[in-house]
């Protein structure tokens, strides 16, 4: 009877050991979850910056207010007959 007692202990004992530490024990599954979550947290971001790219082509291609600010701001372009004044603080 001890010797079943002991073989069951050591079962018992061998099968912690794996679901701790071996493959797929909860250690990995929590370290897999963390990086799943980080991965979705980055998708997240990249799917909210796709959108504000999306809008702002659609604003380019339909507005042509969009188009100007944007020649202004990055190619200092101004329309016909507008004077150019520049400001020292």
């Amino acid at each position: 009877m001890k010797i079943l007692l002991s073989i069951i202990i050591l079962l018992i004992a061998l099968l912690q050991y794996r679901l701790w530490y071996g493959d797929g024990g909860i250690e990995e599954i929590a370290t897999l979850q963390q990086r799943l979550d980080d991965l979705n947290e980055e998708v997240e971001e990249k799917r909210e910056r796709n959108e504000a790219l999306y809008a702002e082509v659609v604003d380019l291609r339909q507005g042509q207010e969009a188009l100007e600010e944007r020649a202004r701001d990055e190619l200092g372009m101004m329309r016909e007959g507008e004077t150019f004044f520049q400001v020292l603080e």
